[in-house]
């Protein structure tokens, strides 16, 4: 079997408009640089459901597939066929749908923490069935999770609760000392990174509307500024942030990566990479794959099913404003955007999936140029029981990719502290 030096897994939820109730897959695409030769498979597993965010564990044995349907879904990394699966509500059963385990972060070979209802747990993944109970994680919906520089600091995102409302807040949990910390932020962050070195992380807003003006379980795109929020771990402390005015296409963020230089995450909603700059958080620059209004019929059946699961969402005489809205951020376009990106580790090819068009793009970085452009099977040639006319998307969402590491590689400078009183000087 050909070896490929890149092996890019993006999970799949399916050709509909939410992602969060859709298909759960995983696909799999390997590439090598040197030649641009790719090979690429896809597969749904039976019975699971919202496919969300792969991760594969350090000894790179297996890989977990986080979804929004209250499963743990493991399968194997060459052949995708799933390895196990665990109901999540023999441990604890949630108030809602929307808290499920969709991400997780590994401690180490085996054991990992992800959220359960109302906890964190730690599981050991060859004995799913036995799981410890860490800690209340004091958040609405926990989401995306991350593991600090250090390795101490176990940090997450929060979605805004369906009857709870907003959520405005990110986790942290200390791993020394089991402690668990409440962070408010002006507005709610679903996903997050971690600095390359530091203890510290940054969480990107993710700012919506509420149908009928109370609804989040049903909601809609949110017309307003974007902000990335740099946070110190071991304090819980806003440290400093980047604020871009509702012009700047940044809406709708999914996967965050990061490298010595820029904080870099992709949107579904404005169909865009965006890149910026870490040493001030004042300047940025983008990829932009969106279509526009016209480019997006060029893919009929994927534009027409957008507007046909928007009405199915919100009635459009009490939320005309969410159409409105959606339209702006989209700039006019019907389809969605990047759900993938991740950064290699040597820091030198930029890897995204793009949802609404369906096509997997390899950039140079930092320089962002085109390198590499696949266009992805329609879901027609997985399940040929679907209409001719149905909606082609496989459905990606978020990524992993592992890649070799560098041989060597530079440690970035540490920032100073802006608060020269603190002990240190420095953060982490």
């Amino acid at each position: 079997m050909r070896e490929y030096p890149y092996s890019f897994h993006v999970a799949l939820d399916g050709n509909g408009l939410n992602g969060l109730e859709g298909r759960a897959g995983v696909c799999l695409f390997r590439y090598d640089p040197a030649s641009g030769d790719h090979a690429y498979k896809a597969r749904y597993f039976g019975g699971a459901s919202g496919g969300h965010a792969p991760s594969v564990d350090p000894s790179r044995r297996v890989g977990f597939l986080g979804n929004t349907g209250q499963h743990l879904l493991f399968y194997d990394l060459a052949t995708l066929d799933e390895a196990d699966r665990i109901s999540t509500l023999r441990f604890e059963v949630p108030d809602t749908t929307a808290k499920s385990s969709t991400h997780l972060v590994w401690l180490d070979e085996t054991e990992f923490v992800t959220s359960i209802g109302e906890h964190l747990w730690k599981f050991d993944v060859n004995r799913l069935a036995k799981a410890d109970l860490i800690a209340p994680h004091q958040v609405k919906v926990p989401h995306a999770m991350k593991r600090t520089a250090s390795g101490r600091y176990i940090v997450y995102g929060g979605m805004d609760h369906p009857e709870r409302g907003e959520a405005r807040e990110v986790g942290i949990l200390d791993t020394h000392s089991g402690e668990v910390r409440h962070v408010t932020l002006p507005t709610t962050c679903w996903h997050l990174v971690c600095h390359p070195v530091l203890d510290v992380f940054y969480a990107i807003s993710f700012r919506v509307h509420p149908a009928d003006r109370s609804d989040y379980g049903h909601w809609g795109t949110a017309w307003l500024r974007q902000y990335a929020f740099e946070v110190d771990a071991e304090h819980g402390q806003v440290l400093r942030h980047w604020a871009a005015d509702r012009d700047v296409p940044a809406h709708i963020n999914s996967d965050v990566t990061i490298s010595d230089s820029e904080l870099i995450f992709c949107t579904g909603g404005s169909q865009t990479v965006v890149l910026v700059d870490l040493a001030t958080m004042t300047q940025h620059r983008l990829i932009d794959e969106n279509p526009g209004p016209l480019g997006s019929w060029e893919f009929p059946r994927q534009s027409l099913n957008t507007v046909g699961e928007s009405f199915v969402r919100g009635n459009f005489f009490t939320n005309s404003h969410l159409y409105g809205e959606a339209l702006r951020v989209s700039r006019g376009s019907l389809i969605d955007g990047i759900y993938a990106c991740q950064l290699s580790a040597d820091q030198t090819l930029l890897f995204t999936a793009n949802r609404g068009q369906n096509h997997i793009t390899v950039y140079d970085y930092p320089s962002l140029r085109l390198r590499d452009r696949i266009v992805m099977p329609d879901l027609h040639e997985l399940d040929d029981g679907l209409a001719e006319w149905a909606d082609p998307r496989l459905g990606f969402h978020h990524s992993y990719l592992v890649s070799p590491e560098p041989a060597v590689r530079a440690e970035p400078a540490a920032r100073p502290d802006p608060d020269p009183s603190r002990p240190g000087g420095r953060h982490g």
